[in-house]
């Protein structure tokens, strides 16, 4: 099958969209198939990719300049054309996934389009107010596809309840061979809490839709330390209001599940996560997970088992969480152990083949519909 991947964010971006699309790439490759990636222009060196990287002009996001927005190009037209696409692959359409949307539809190829932002909470957030006209956009463009794949319940419902049509589910694969607890780091552990404090860490994006500040609470606890693992226009404000707390800024790969391995307990604040793969590798990990009540944790924190939802926005509650965590390392190892077990059959090879299955459907109906 040859598929072309048009993806508004691609390694080496450090984020959601950029590690799924690298991951399907790398599945579709190792299946055998011919898969081609569209994606912004970085600033800096592009990462090794299992297959070629066309890159379209892109300009920083206004104020967050790690983000880059596509330009109109003709690159995308031609790409797409000259690789004799089966399937157009959109990954959490946007700008560019747009673009790539319009071309497939004057092509004639099906298109499968991966939602994955959460765009009307970003309205909230940073406006105060447009969530309706972000609904809009998503309707729009997710109606052309031919169909959406959404990563958790929660989002195939929002996506269904705004009016999106042939909605199904996709997750997240996890690589449960890096992320792993016999990672634990007793040496970087003293290092981050010479005291032998209670490690609780946040790992992702440092950004006002991310509410890292509910973190605040947890800082005042005895016998605690705060580590902030990530980077982002919110970081200084929050070495500000996060005090005590270590801040390590970006860490990826192997660097990355060492620190996690090395936690005690993995707290996430963001209530807009259509997913929130950062979850999936604490999880992998063998820690205990506190996290809102709300989206992708839903489907990936079973309460009182793997971890402790708790409500969205509730700086008190995550402070209560932890705490009782904290003061019961006996639980916090059950929960572990339960949480490191549920996500042992979550590899990206098995969600990659339900991709493939995915993609096999939509050319069938294609087919059907043609004859």
């Amino acid at each position: 099958m040859r598929v072309v991947i048009v993806t508004e964010s691609f390694p080496p971006d450090v984020n959601g969209v950029a590690h799924c699309a690298l991951q399907t790439a790398r599945h579709l490759a190792a299946r055998g198939h011919a898969p081609l990636v569209i994606a912004p222009a970085v600033a800096g060196p592009d990462a090794d990719a299992p297959c070629p990287v066309v890159r379209v002009p892109s300009l920083p996001l206004p104020g967050y300049p790690q983000v880059r927005v596509a330009l109109p190009s003709r690159r995308l037209a031609a790409a797409l054309t000259a690789h004799r696409a089966d399937v157009v692959h959109l990954a959490s359409p946007f700008v560019l996934g747009v673009r790539g949307m319009g071309v497939a539809a004057k092509l004639g190829l099906p298109a499968v389009a991966v939602y994955q932002t959460d765009l009307a909470g970003y309205a909230r957030t940073y406006m105060g107010a447009g969530e309706n006209t972000a609904w809009r956009r998503i309707r729009t463009v997710h109606t052309a596809a031919d169909r959406t794949l959404a990563p958790s319940s929660a989002a195939v419902r929002d996506l269904e309840e705004h009016g999106v049509p042939r909605v199904r589910l996709w997750p997240r694969g996890v690589d449960t061979v890096r992320f792993r607890p016999e990672l634990r780091d007793e040496s970087l552990r003293r290092e981050l809490a010479p005291d032998g404090e209670t490690i609780v860490g946040y790992v992702g994006r440092l950004a006002p839709e991310k509410c890292v500040e509910l973190l605040s609470g947890v800082c005042a606890l005895p016998g605690v330390k705060v580590v902030v693992v990530g980077d982002g226009p919110s970081g200084p404000a929050l070495q500000n209001s996060l005090p005590g707390a270590v801040f390590l800024g970006r860490r990826t790969g192997d660097d990355l599940a060492r620190i996690f391995a090395s936690l005690d307990v993995f707290a996430h604040t963001g209530p807009y996560e259509t997913f929130c793969q950062t979850v999936q590798e604490a999880m992998a990990c063998g820690l205990p997970v506190v996290a809102p009540a709300a989206g992708g944790p839903l489907d990936l924190v079973d309460h009182a088992r793997t971890g402790l939802l708790v409500p969205p926005h509730d700086a008190d509650a995550v402070r209560d969480a932890v705490a009782a965590l904290a003061a019961d390392p006996a639980r916090r190892a059950a929960y572990g152990r339960a949480a490191r077990a549920t996500v042992e059959g979550r590899t990206w090879a098995a969600v990659g083949d339900q991709l493939l299955d995915h993609y096999t459907e939509v050319l069938r109906e294609r087919t059907a519909v043609a004859a």
